[in-house]
């Protein structure tokens, strides 16, 4: 797993958002201080404070996990725009945890393969779609 150190320093380096939206970057961020924010493209306005998270894998995974969930739900639902930035964002979760996943390229029946394969792989949750197919 990457270090919070080393994932700073590869987006102070040059490493983007893969989200229209920055939605990966967005999550990420909880993960550093405030004052960290800026290579990310974010700051808190004015006063605003936010509960820092901990850079701990059990953490790390609970994120994927929820992003999972989410990215799983849109697919399901053919909600091709968000599927497809979940999909990134599940990516960029993968590359902080040095699975070789991350390189994934094969995006079809909005990324539901994928998802169920990191949900079978880290969360011992078996596909349960018709047939294996999207519907």
């Amino acid at each position: 797993m990457k270090t919070k150190e080393a994932v700073l320093e590869a987006v102070r380096n040059g490493r983007e958002s893969q989200c229209l939206d920055g939605r990966d970057y967005a999550r990420l961020v909880l993960f550093f201080e405030s004052d960290q924010w800026e290579p990310f493209g974010f700051a808190l306005p004015g006063e605003e404070t936010c509960t820092l998270k901990p850079w701990a894998r059990e953490e790390l995974l609970a994120q994927l996990e929820s992003d999972l969930n989410f990215g799983i739900e849109k697919a399901e639902g053919q909600r091709g725009i968000s599927a497809s930035l979940m999909y990134e964002v599940v990516k960029m979760w993968l590359w902080i945890l040095d699975d070789p996943l991350q390189h994934h390229d094969n995006y079809h029946g909005y990324g539901l393969p994928f998802f169920e394969e990191i949900q079978t792989k880290y969360f011992a949750v078996e596909a349960t779609r018709n047939g294996g197919e999207v519907q």
